[in-house]
């Protein structure tokens, strides 16, 4: 049990949205609507919401209990059999690697805001300084040079070849691209002055960053629905597609996005957790937050479809010609659709804002994640909470410059597709075999029902000792098979190859998937 210094939420309220900024991310916006198109469109909502119900609430509701239960993170958690308390130092390094290239990501909207207030906006058009002789503006006629890979956009290029300058490939990191950095910069020292108090100070920003961003996808979802094409679009993001459902991907799919969504295993969650008042009835909150962040993907996801509609409408090809998934949906493609529209300015500055409180939430909880653990586990320090805040901060921006690079882009890709996200289900394996499987299914039965005043229904642990692994084993496996060498890590290991090849000890080939 943590000492009874340990930092207390002003209200429930201030825990459920800080949760739910947490939870709903940039993920939501990039990620779930094009993956849901891809498998199904509206069919996919029946495998998506059945692992929501059977593998979601419940691995929200495991990790906020023992969170709460023990007023401990991340890593103290795991004081219920010291055995495990490596997966809780493996969190921490996991948060560490994932700040990383999340702090970068995050400088790419506020590069977006600045140039939005550019007219015409710099990436309308081709005949820039950067543009190359590639470059084609949308048109009808554009389709049959995009089909055999000559045209790039101006989108395309203002993104990769003025904002980013991105090098060829992963062994050219190139300089510091400054005006990244110094986005970069601001991100941290936002961040900083927002989580330099704890919880006292997060809580109460959180009325804003987590709020806010829902008023903005409401006017953004007003003015998608009432483009010309709008509906094609949306017919193309939730006409079902049936035969999808008989394909075993499309299963693992769902249960992947949903797992990494809502965030267990990366110790946000049991963090904000270890704050509550230690009655609280969390359960209603473990089931508020999934539901909440699942309804905002498909919220979002008739936002991105409606004004993808649009573009494709006004470009005169098919939606899926337009319609792409994660950074290019962000910062190419809806780019390319709000150009299109009228007052594209005023839109442009609406999105990228929209874009940044949606990111910087998330690393709000994912350092004060990092940090709350290392106070548990050393609570001398807590004292000096503010110098380790800013010393936490200043030695992950220090890290994080390397993402800043010109090959910066292609060492993001690298680090979120082949580290941090491939160890997540093992983490949460053993958060299970630690909980139910080795501290005990009745221990935590009495524990549960001593904290809240009920009692710990036998659903939730057969889900935990059944279902869980079995579903968290097929994620894993997911993530795997999606982990496959893109040409970013055919550098890597050509380079390791060379390395190997030059040496006289017999030295590992690296293997074929990131990730254990």
């Amino acid at each position: 049990m943590a000492e009874g210094s340990h930092e207390r939420w002003g209200s429930q309220t201030e825990y459920l949205l800080s949760c739910l900024g947490y939870a709903v991310g940039i993920g939501n916006i990039w990620r779930f609507p094009y993956l849901c198109y891809r498998n199904g469109g509206g069919a996919f909502l029946i495998p998506y919401f059945l692992t929501l119900v059977i593998c979601g609430i419940p691995l929200v509701y495991l990790e906020t209990t023992l969170g709460q239960f023990a007023s401990a993170g991340c890593i103290s958690v795991f004081n219920i059999n010291p055995l495990f308390k490596g997966a809780g130092y493996a969190v921490v390094v996991l948060n560490i690697i994932a700040i990383i290239y999340f702090a970068a990501i995050m400088s790419y909207p506020l590069l977006y805001i600045f140039h939005s207030f550019t007219t015409p906006l710099p990436w309308q058009s081709c005949g820039n300084s950067w543009n190359t002789n590639r470059c084609t503006e949308i048109n009808s006629n554009s389709t049959v040079n995009a089909t055999i890979g000559l045209m790039r956009t101006p989108e395309d290029e203002f993104f990769h070849i003025r904002l980013l300058q991105a090098s060829p490939s992963i062994h050219e990191i190139g300089g510091i691209v400054w005006p990244v950095l110094w986005c970069n910069l601001i991100c941290w020292l936002l961040v900083y002055l927002c989580i330099c108090n704890g919880v006292k100070s997060v809580g109460k920003i959180v009325y804003f960053t987590v709020l806010f961003p829902y008023v903005v996808l409401f006017a953004l979802f007003v003015r998608g629905v009432t483009l010309p094409g709008a509906i094609q679009g949306i017919l193309y993001f939730i006409l079902p597609d049936w035969t999808q459902l008989k394909k075993p991907k499309v299963w693992a799919d769902a249960a992947t996005q949903i797992f990494y969504s809502l965030g267990p295993g990366w110790g946000g969650l049991v963090s904000m957790a270890s704050f509550n008042k230690f009655h609280y009835n969390n359960l209603r909150s473990s089931i508020i937050i999934p539901i909440v962040n699942s309804g905002t993907s498909v919220w979002a996801g008739f936002v991105v479809f409606s004004v993808l509609g649009f573009a494709a409408d006004r470009a005169g090809v098919p939606v899926d010609q337009v319609a792409t998934a994660g950074p290019g949906l962000a910062f190419v493609t809806y780019p390319a659709a709000v150009s299109l529209m009228p007052a594209p300015n005023f839109w442009a500055v609406t999105f990228f804002v929209m874009l940044f409180f949606l990111g910087i939430d998330t690393m709000f909880v994912t350092i004060e994640a990092v940090i709350a653990g290392l106070l548990d586990e050393y609570p001398k320090l807590r004292h000096r909470r503010k110098l380790i805040t800013l010393l936490t901060c200043v030695a992950l921006f220090g890290i994080s410059i390397i993402c800043n690079t010109k090959g910066g882009l292609h060492v993001i890709g690298l680090l979120d597709a082949h580290v941090a996200i491939a160890c997540v289900p093992t983490v949460c394996a053993m958060e299970i075999i630690a909980a139910v499987y080795t501290y005990g299914q009745d221990k935590m039965s009495v524990d549960v029902l001593f904290m809240t005043g009920r009692p710990l229904r036998r659903f939730w642990l057969f889900l935990w000792r059944y279902i869980l692994p079995v579903i968290l084993s097929r994620v894993r496996e997911n993530c795997r098979a999606n982990s496959k060498w893109g040409p970013a890590e055919n550098e890597v290991r050509l380079r390791w190859e060379t390395f190997r090849n030059k040496t006289s000890r017999d030295l590992p080939l690296l293997p074929t998937n990131y990730g254990p």
